[in-house]
């Protein structure tokens, strides 16, 4: 099982004050939440590679993710929708035979479909993908103030809604549980708790 590598130069603090989601001691978990989650990506192919990501989370915990993600990028060509979107019976089998991703049949072909999906909006329907998702929060990021990361919710009007449009485009693995999370990790909703030292930081980078 490989272990995506953490980011060169960074030092891990058990110490600092962070989400009480992460612990402490992981420093692959400290380092994903210090330099990824809750940063805004505005790149459409971006967005669709961490959407595929948190679909493949649905019924595991994100650590099982984040240890096999750069198996998962290798098998999935880096999440390109381009190229997923080709996908055929073989690759399906091969996705099913490689045990250092998540084998599951309805979330490979859930990330065929939605990369399908995705090149049509872009090709056919002129939509920008990053366009499209930011449009649910009103083009900017929604801003919260949370005492502990326990008082944020698991999900939201704009993600019931982002959920709702989806689906009727096809996307699968996208239920508005899977989307809060989504939102959260993507930046379009800022959930770092007040007291988490990478709050001001993200709120100081976003566009606004």
């Amino acid at each position: 099982m490989a272990v995506t590598q953490i980011p060169q130069g960074y030092v891990h603090d058990p110490d600092l004050p962070r989400c009480g989601w992460v612990p402490p001691t992981d420093e692959l978990y400290c380092s994903y939440h210090d330099l990824e989650w809750g940063r805004p990506i505005y790149d459409d192919k971006a967005l669709f590679s961490k959407l595929i990501q948190d679909g493949q989370q649905a019924g595991l915990a994100w650590i099982t993710i984040l240890r096999k993600r750069d198996d998962l990028l290798k098998a999935y060509d880096g999440f390109d929708p381009d190229i997923i979107a080709q996908y055929t019976d073989a690759d399906r089998a091969r996705l099913l035979s490689d045990a250092g991703i998540i084998r599951s049949k309805l979330k490979i072909n859930a990330a065929i479909v939605n990369a399908q999906i995705f090149v049509k909006m872009r090709d056919e329907d002129g939509i920008n993908f990053s366009d499209y998702l930011w449009s649910f929060v009103g083009g900017a990021p929604i801003q919260n103030s949370w005492t502990h990361f326990k008082d944020a919710p698991v999900e939201s009007p704009e993600s019931i809604a982002l959920s709702k449009e989806l689906k009727k485009r096809g996307f699968k693995f996208v239920g508005p549980v899977i989307l809060y999370a989504f939102m959260q990790a993507v930046g379009m909703i800022n959930d770092h708790s007040n007291d988490c030292h990478v709050n001001a930081a993200c709120r100081d980078t976003r566009k606004i």
